[in-house]
C-alpha cells in the first residue's frame, strides 16, 4: 500500500514501515561510527521501541555487543492498516541485531502488568540467567495496578493557580496563548501512580525475588526537569510531582540492590522531539527555540546522541566512577541548560510571534523530528513506492 502521514494534532495516525527502517538504520550507524563501548552484556529495556528507550536498546546492542530483551506495547500491522512506529522500529532493530549476529527479542504488552514482568523474568531466565542493565523508560498516559486492578489516568496541569503562556501548533506555525486549568481532586495522585516510580520499583522487586539480577547490576529511570519556562505546566506541575516521586524512588531501590553491589539512578535527560513530550503544551515552542540555539552552538544532539552519551561519560566510565549532581542524578540535560544557551531561549521567548519564529526558532527541525517518529520524511526513503504494512518482528515471543 502507499502510506502517507495522517495527523490528528499530537499524534500521527500512521506510520512507514520503510522510514521507521530507515531511521533505525541511522541510529545504528551513528553508534557503530563511534566506536565499541566497555559495558554490560546483557540488558534489558522496559520501554524499548522509541524515544530513549529505543535508543537505549540500540546503544547496549551495538556499543557492547549486547544481548537485549525489549518490552513494549505497540499496535501490530493488520491489511492495509499499519502497525504503530514502535512495531516498525522494534521489527527493524532486531532485524539489523540478527544479522550482526547479536541475540534479541522482544516482549510485546502492557509492562505495567504482573503476567509482563512474569514472561519477561521466564525469558531472561531462559536464554540470559540475568540481566547486568535495566533500563525503564516506560511513557504512558495511563496505568492499572496489578495488585487492586483500578486504573489511573496522568494530566498535565500546572498546580495551584491557571496556567497561561505561549504554545506553537507545530503543523500551521501559529504561535498562540495557551490556559490550562490546575490539577483537582485526585489528579495529582493519580498522575504519581502512573508516572512515579512505583512500577519501576515493583520490575526490581519481582526481578530480584526470581534471581535475574546479576551482581553489579545498574538500573536506570529517564526523566526530565526542563527550564524555567515550562516549570509551571512541567517540573512544578502534576509532571512534576510524579517525576520527584521517581527520583525518590532511587533509595529505596539502592538499598534492595545493596547485597548485590548493585545501583540505582535517574537521569535527567534533554528535551527532545518524542510521542510524549509532544502531548505537553508549550514544549513544541520551546523545542523550536532551543534546537535552533543550540545547533548554532554546535551542540544539538537526539536521542541516540544522548543515550550515547549516558552510557560513554556517565555509566561506563573507565574508572568506574558515576558523575552525578548534588542530589545522585545523572545529568545528560547539562547542555540544554547551560547559562548561555537558558539566556538566548528566554529572551527569544519574550517577543517570539508567528511572523518571527520562523527566523528565530527552529519549527521546521521540529516537525521534521515529529514525522521521523513515525517513518517519514526520511531521506533516501520512497514515499511514493508501495510498502508493505505486514511486517513482523522476529524476536517477538508469543
Amino acid at each position: 500500500m502507499i502510506i502517507e502521514p495522517r495527523t490528528r494534532g499530537f499524534i500521527c495516525l500512521t506510520a512507514h514501515p520503510d522510514g521507521c527502517a530507515a531511521h533505525v538504520k541511522q541510529q545504528i550507524d551513528y553508534v557503530k561510527g563511534q566506536g565499541k563501548l566497555e559495558g554490560p552484556k546483557r540488558v534489558l529495556v522496559i520501554g524499548a521501541s522509541t524515544g530513549f528507550g529505543l535508543a537505549s536498546r540500540i546503544s547496549a546492542a551495538f556499543g557492547f555487543d549486547a544481548s537485549t530483551i525489549g518490552v513494549y506495547f505497540e499496535k501490530p500491522p493488520a491489511p492495509k492498516k499499519t502497525a504503530s512506529p514502535g512495531w516498525y522500529n522494534t521489527a527493524a532493530f532486531e532485524t539489523a541485531a540478527h544479522e550482526a549476529g547479536l541475540y534479541a527479542k522482544s516482549i510485546n504488552g502492557d509492562a505495567f502488568s504482573d503476567a509482563i514482568k512474569d514472561q519477561t523474568i521466564a525469558l531472561i531466565k531462559e536464554d540470559l540467567g540475568q540481566v547486568d542493565l535495566i533500563i525503564y523508560s516506560l511513557a504512558s498516559p495511563r496505568r492499572t495496578d496489578p495488585k487492586t486492578g483500578e486504573t489511573f489516568q496522568s494530566t498535565l496541569k500546572p498546580i495551584g493557580q491557571v496556567f497561561e503562556d505561549k504554545t506553537v501548533d507545530f503543523h500551521t506555525g501559529e504561535v498562540k496563548m495557551i490556559s490550562i486549568e490546575p490539577a483537582s481532586g485526585d489528579d495529582i495522585s493519580n498522575t504519581v501512580k502512573v508516572m512515579g516510580g512505583e512500577d519501576w520499583e515493583l520490575w526490581i522487586d519481582a526481578m530480584k525475588e526470581a534471581g535475574v539480577l546479576a551482581e553489579n547490576a545498574k538500573t536506570v529511570a529517564y526523566s526530565y526537569i526542563g527550564p524555567k519556562v515550562t516549570e509551571a505546566v512541567y517540573s512544578n506541575g502534576t509532571i512534576g510531582q510524579a517525576k520527584s516521586h521517581l527520583e525518590s524512588t532511587v533509595a529505596l531501590i539502592d538499598e534492595k540492590l545493596k547485597d548485590l553491589h548493585g545501583k540505582a539512578y535517574v537521569s535527567v535527560n534533554k528535551g527532545l522531539v518524542t510521542q510524549a513530550s509532544s502531548a505537553i503544551p508549550v514544549i513544541p515552542l520551546y523545542i523550536s527555540l532551543l534546537y535552533k540555539t543550540m545547533k548554532e552552538k554546535g551542540i544539538h544532539e537526539g536521542c541516540i546522541e544522548q543515550i550515547y552519551r549516558l552510557y560513554n561519560e556517565h555509566l561506563f566510565t573507565e574508572n568506574g566512577e558515576v558523575p552525578v549532581d548534588e542530589k545522585g542524578r545523572i545529568r545528560i540535560d547539562d547542555w540544554e541548560l547551560r547559562e548561555d544557551v537558558q539566556e538566548v531561549v528566554a529572551e527569544l521567548w519574550k517577543n517570539v510571534t508567528t511572523e518571527s519564529l520562523k527566523e528565530v526558532g527552529d519549527l521546521e527541525g521540529y516537525r521534521t523530528d515529529f514525522f521521523n517518529l513515525f517513518g517519514f520524511e526520511i531521506p533516501g526513503v520512497d514515499y511514493a513506492a508501495e510498502a508493505d504494512e505486514m511486517v513482523q518482528i522476529p524476536g517477538l515471543q508469543a
